[in-house]
């Protein structure tokens, strides 16, 4: 499953007072279709911002993107002279310090999101376009995207694929709320953004919030927006997730994560299509909701951290998609896509993987599932030398996996080439690793800092092994901080 895509132009302005930084996002942005400049101070932000109001040659900026930590001027305070001179433009924060603490500093003094170094091209593109819709709001333009420009292509002829098209084909034009499960990495999203373009309101925004990725003491406001002053120490409006999509369609991913009192609120809002802000001004809703879910949410209801007249409401057409391992069958598609994807990208001209790395591909279990795929494709194709993907060109992990726990034939593959044994000590330290972090994520609730303490090591050591095990969401900020 897979998603292509091609982002209305808009103009960001980036300021890092790192130079190496300012390229490498600058050429991540544009390849996302955005027209970017770059500069090195607050002080240059500034002044491009002023120029920009009263320029006749260009458009003036509709996202600013700020370090933290900078010289002479740092990120929250060119943030403060921003809100104050630019209420319009929204402001992301972008820090390799960050902590819970500053994040809701920073959105409580307006900024309009936050994130964390390294960040991940996914992540930081979808939020770009979720500010991009709320200054259109603000202005009263409309940043749309069209359905002949956004092709969402469902790749797969396997039973499970052919009855998800089918679903998406029959309920993607109606008001019905979806409730969209699966493992991480199955591809949640583009099946929610497949019906918001199959619907009549394509046209209109299609915004996700992930729940599991904001403080939860910030998710109501997340929602349902605030007023200036009201409720908070905030000195701008800010509206919330709700009045963004207004018309179009609202994505609520991991809506597992949302606490009861949201839960509530949420309820309400689906049985008498009104929403209260946090000034309780109530206003009408014309919203289609879908929810997604890697959790077990029958499982808490059970343990009561999920009320379960929600449930009902958000699961009147359940769509469950299967992890890779369920349909092998997929992968020689999916594989000639993201081939075709990522030749274009990397500037290759791969034209096949070879019958023997194909059935490595499709015996191999995909904890990732089709995220991972891709990665592993994108990888693959970078280091290739030859127009042919012979098995010895797949990653270690993929050659090490093989259909037997028998320590004799542990080390060959099925062609009969001898692996390595320090990949195969890899591939069963990584799996130790991975049922280790599982535990102590589950026994904390999906908090990464809580979990990390658990494992006695830092933080960020255990975000950067999550990633490297496929164990984070897209984008990559599924559990709690």
């Amino acid at each position: 499953m897979a998603l292509q895509h091609h982002p209305v132009t808009n103009r960001i302005l980036i300021v890092d007072d790192e130079a190496s930084l300012r390229t490498v996002l600058s050429a991540l942005l544009r390849k996302e279709g955005f027209d970017v400049t770059a500069v090195g101070s607050a002080k240059e932000a500034l002044d491009l911002l002023q120029n920009s109001q009263h320029s006749t040659q260009h458009d003036p900026f509709d996202v600013l993107i700020a370090d933290l930590r900078m010289p002479e001027m740092d990120g929250m305070q060119l943030l403060q002279k921003t809100t104050q001179q630019y209420p319009d433009l929204p402001v992301i924060i972008l820090t390799a310090h960050g902590t819970v603490d500053i994040a809701v500093q920073a959105l409580k003094q307006g900024a309009f999101d936050f994130l964390t170094k390294p960040y991940e091209r996914e992540e930081i593109a979808q939020v770009l376009r979720k500010a991009v819709v709320q200054r259109g709001k603000i202005l009263g333009k409309t940043h749309s995207t069209n359905v002949n420009q956004q092709q969402e292509l469902i790749i797969g002829a396997s039973p499970q694929m052919q009855t998800i098209q089918n679903i998406i084909q029959r309920v993607a034009d109606t008001p019905t709320t979806v409730l969209i499960t699966g493992e991480p990495g199955t591809g949640k999203e583009l099946v929610a953004q497949a019906l918001h373009a199959g619907s009549s309101r394509h046209a209109q925004p299609f915004i996700c919030m992930n729940c599991a990725a904001i403080p939860v003491e910030l998710l109501e406001s997340e929602l349902f927006g605030y007023e200036k002053g009201i409720a908070t120490a905030t000195s701008t409006n800010k509206p919330g997730r709700f009045e963004l999509a207004q018309g179009g369609t609202l994505l609520l991913d991991e809506v597992g994560h949302l606490p009861t009192n949201v839960q509530a609120k949420l309820l309400h809002v689906l049985q008498k299509s009104i929403f209260e802000s946090v000034d309780n001004e109530p206003t009408p809703v014309d919203v289609r909701l879908i929810a997604s879910t890697n959790q077990d949410l029958q499982q808490a209801i059970a343990q009561r951290t999920f009320r379960e007249d929600l449930y009902y409401r958000l699961n009147v057409a359940p769509i469950h998609l299967p992890a890779l391992r369920e349909r092998p069958q997929d992968i020689p598609q999916l594989v000639q896509h993201f081939t075709k994807k990522y030749n274009t990208r990397l500037g290759k001209q791969i034209e096949r993987f070879s019958a023997e790395a194909m059935h490595l591909l499709q015996a191999y279990s995909w904890p990732g599932n089709v995220r991972e795929l891709e990665n592993v494709v994108e990888r693959t194709l970078l280091f290739a030398d030859t127009h042919c993907i012979a098995q010895s060109d797949l990653p270690p992990e993929i050659l090490a996996q093989v259909q037997t726990d028998d320590p004799a034939t542990a080390a060959q593959t099925q062609s009969g080439s001898f692996i390595p044994m320090k990949t195969i000590v890899r591939k069963k330290t990584a799996q130790i690793e991975r049922v280790l972090i599982e535990t102590a994520l589950k026994e904390t609730g999906g908090n990464v800092t809580r979990a990390a303490q658990k494992l006695k090591i830092s933080r960020k050591s255990l975000q950067l092994k999550m990633k490297e095990l496929g164990l984070r969401d897209s984008p990559p900020h599924t559990f709690a901080v």
